[in-house]
């Protein structure tokens, strides 16, 4: 097992994966809170130190970076100046990036505030409307050559706006005509929508939203039957149900498992699905199996957990920590 880890790992450099989806920018307030607010019920946080840092999509391309892989970003920003930042952020990566900037809306950031290390509170400031034909139509030209040089695509869905009925149909069958497999993380708005892709990546919470259940998803019965449904009605080769605390389940050829998370110091969960994502992204393109896909997937998910804020996973320690805990 040890040295098919390690050529696990020296495969994900030779994957080429296209990223599409919702790119933002997560901005942090880190400072200290020791006294209440004479105007309202509010704690004051002292801040002590900014930072921007890579959010939605724009971390999964992060991830998939670190991880070793040559990534190319398409996604939809506003015409301002943090849509120019994203675009910088991506050059210093090396990350080829197709920012196709649409003067209707906002480019998304999330800003956290973070006092004595906890998070007080979060300010969104976002655009979702969909897409006018103009600018799909410019998503899916830049889709249309980028596949053509894709070993992978990833398709992450935030909501805010990028991913299109049009555009989701329209890039499936793109990616199918270039025999290029479709890896999906999704949220409620679109959830069944990506019909036939290789892998679909859900959390329990959205599994529920999705399919409209009454139930919460607490017994293992109740996951594995949720997830067969799923599967049936999409039709995706990999269904993988991340479960936070209580680890990872994958359905994939009528065989299900269910992998438990490992004991972690859980600091912050923002990010993780990213994470997950990303690697198993990179699994699905090497043709791994259903067992080492989610036992790599859930690694990944619970060690940027450990981490405070949205920060993409890093390949030393993933690769030293699968040496360790699947060996």
């Amino acid at each position: 097992m040890k040295d098919q880890i390690t050529q696990i790992f020296n495969e994900f450099l030779s994957q080429r994966v296209l990223v599409l989806g919702d790119v933002m920018l997560d901005a942090y307030y880190f400072g200290k809170v020791d006294r209440i607010s004479p105007e309202a019920p509010v704690p004051v946080v002292s801040v002590q130190s900014k930072e921007r840092r890579a959010g939605g999509a724009a971390n999964v391309a992060l991830n998939l970076k670190n991880l070793g892989a040559a990534v190319r970003v398409c996604s939809v920003v506003g015409n301002d100046m943090e849509g120019e930042y994203l675009e910088q952020l991506f050059a210093e990566q090396e990350i080829d990036c197709d920012l196709i900037r649409d003067p209707r809306r906002r480019t998304t950031v999330k800003t956290r505030i973070i006092g004595n290390k906890q998070q007080v509170l979060r300010v969104d400031e976002e655009d979702t409307e969909p897409l006018d034909r103009s600018i799909e139509n410019a998503v899916l030209s830049v889709l249309k050559v980028a596949l053509t040089s894709s070993d992978i695509l990833v398709i992450q869905d935030y909501n805010k706006g990028v991913l299109s009925p049009r555009v989701i149909r329209d890039v499936l069958k793109l990616a199918a005509k270039s025999n290029v497999p479709v890896v999906v993380d999704p949220k409620k708005e679109h959830f069944l929508s990506f019909k036939g892709v290789s892998l679909f990546k859900p959390n329990r919470k959205e599994l529920v939203e999705g399919l409209n259940l009454m139930h919460s998803l607490s017994s293992l019965q109740e996951i594995e039957e949720a997830m067969r449904s799923l599967q049936a009605k999409i039709d995706a080769k990999t269904v993988m149900l991340t479960l936070s605390e209580d680890g990872t389940a994958i359905l994939r050829d009528d065989k299900f498992m269910i992998f438990p998370a490992h004991r972690r110091k859980i600091i912050d969960v923002s990010g993780a699905g990213d994470s997950v994502i990303s690697v198993a992204a990179l699994c699905v393109g090497l043709g791994l199996n259903a067992q080492l896909t989610a036992e790599l997937s859930n690694l990944a998910g619970g060690l940027v957990c450990e981490k405070l804020g949205v920060v993409p996973i890093d390949r030393d320690t993933l690769y030293t920590e699968a040496l360790e805990l699947m060996y």
